[in-house]
This record gives C-alpha cells, structure tokens and sequence, in this order.
C-alpha cells in the first residue's frame, strides 16, 4: 500500500493527495518536540551499542591495578572501577546488554502474546474464559517478582534474564490485544468481510490484526522501557549478565561499596539507565498521540 494515493484532477478541482496513516502519523509525531528529543536519543544510544567495538576507547574487561578508582580525567572519561575497568567503555558495552534484554525480551511477549490474545478476542467462549483466567493469575504477581522468580529458576545469564522478563510481560499483550480485538470484532468491515464468506483465519489476521496494531506498538515502547528496568534489576542481584561483562546493573551492583570514594561508577550506569528508560517512555507517549486517529 503505497504512502499516499493521488486522485485525478478535473477540470474544476484540483489534485487532491490522501495522505497515507503513517505519514500522517509520522507528521504528527514531528510536530511533538518532546518526542522528537527522545527519538534522537534513543537512536544516539542504538547507535552506541552498535557501535560499542569501534567507539569504546578501551577494553571494558581490561583490568589495570595502575588505576584504581580514578576520578573522570581525559585518559578515562568517567573514571575507573575498583579493579582499574574504564568506566565509560563499560557504559558503551552495557548498552548493549540493556537494549537487547529490551528489545528480545519484547519480541518474545509479542509473539507468544499477540496471537494468544487474538485468539481470546476473537473465537471467545471457553477459550477466552481459560486464557482470561491465567492472564489474570500472571497479572495478580507483581511484574518484578515473577521476574526474578523466573530468572532464578532457569539461571543466572543474559539469556534467561531476557527469556524471563518476555515471559513476565506477555499477560500485558495478551490483555490488551484480546481488548482490542473484541472493540473490533464489532466493527463494519469485519461484518462485510464476513458477509462476503472469508474464513475466520483470514478475517482475524487480515482484517482485525492490522487493525489493532497501533496500540499494540505504544506498548511494546514503554515495556522495552520497563524491561530495561527489569534487566538493570536483575543484573543488580546477579541474575543478569555476568561478569567480567558489563551491565548497567551489574555496574551498580559493584558501585554501591564504594559511593563515598568514588560515586562515577554509580552515577554514569544510572545516568545511563534514567535516559534510557526516559527516552522510550516519552516516545511512547508521543506514538500513542501519533497512531490515535481521534487526535489532531
């Protein structure tokens, strides 16, 4: 589907353009300066991660006894740790632990929670009544509890941290799009779509799923937001990343014995996770005025 579709013009009117939904969106969005800011870092920090092996200036695992908990100097932008690491080359290198427990751990609740949710709104009956059910059970355990239980039961690494924290957060999507389905499981063109004899598979993932994605989007947003969180939290009590390998938590982990003699290896991480966790949640808000077609 193209971006905008143009109309013919007569000789008494003039050419007309239908501007497409997300151009529109796109247009919307630009007009909010505050979300504009938190995409510009949110992308300065994608870039980062990326780029953490050419950009680090040095080996965030490359111990130095020589220099020790150094205060921030031009040889070492924010300081060192307690066995000598730089401090800024581990900030870069845990960017990409925080993004990717973000972005994976999402992707995970969207695919196990979408269709799940789909299937609940949609087909209704016994099959909403069961996945209603546990949705609500999964909900009723605070997010950050069942986290931690579930990355304590499978073990303490990268992986399963973000494996737990995807799985913790799949109620959320199962909730909100079996919501979504049901408002548009009423609407005319599911009616028409039906009338003309589509099968049910078809009409659900053709015509409702599309439908129902823009707010499925502004959540995925603010729950990277939240899962950053999660995985800072985790690494925090070990159930993160491991070391020698950075992570905005682990950092801050490490960090806490020693905030009277040097408080940048505790500032930078946290600094980092705070705009970070800032920049998604504004941009989400700013995607949820962009995407709702009631806004102008």
């Amino acid at each position: 589907m193209s971006a905008a579709t143009t109309l013919p013009a007569t000789d008494d009117a003039p050419e007309l353009k239908i501007e497409g939904p997300w151009r529109r969106a796109w247009r919307r969005l630009r007009r909010r300066p505050a979300a504009m800011v938190a995409l510009a870092v949110v992308l300065i920090i994608v870039a980062a991660a990326l780029l953490a092996p050419w950009i680090a200036p040095h080996d965030p695992t490359r111990q130095s006894w020589t220099a020790v908990r150094q205060a921030p100097s031009l040889a070492h932008w924010f300081g060192t740790d307690e066995v000598g690491r730089d401090v800024f080359s581990r900030v870069i290198w845990g960017a990409r632990a925080s993004l990717a427990a973000g972005v994976v751990s999402v992707m995970i609740a969207l695919v196990i929670g979408v269709p799940l949710g789909l299937l609940a709104g949609y087909v209704g009956g016994w099959t909403d009544a069961v996945l209603s059910r546990l949705t609500d059970a999964m909900l009723a355990i605070p997010f950050l509890i069942l986290a931690i239980a579930l990355a304590a039961f499978l073990g303490p690494n990268l992986t399963n941290a973000m494996i737990a924290i995807g799985v913790t957060a799949t109620p959320i999507f199962i909730r909100l799009t079996r919501g979504q389905v049901l408002a548009a499981r009423a609407e005319d063109y599911v009616e028409a779509a039906r009338a003309v004899g589509n099968p049910h598979w078809r009409i659900a993932v053709r015509h409702v799923l599309p439908n129902v994605m823009p707010p499925i989007l502004v959540q995925a947003t603010l729950t990277i937001a939240a899962a950053v969180i999660a995985e800072a939290s985790l690494s925090f009590l070990g159930l993160g990343q491991q070391p020698p390998m950075p992570s905005w938590g682990s950092m801050l982990n490490s960090a806490q014995r020693f905030l009277g003699q040097a408080p940048w290896m505790a500032i930078y991480p946290g600094i980092a996770i705070f705009l970070t966790v800032l920049s998604f949640n504004v941009l989400g808000d700013g995607l949820r005025d962009a995407l709702d077609p009631r806004s102008r």
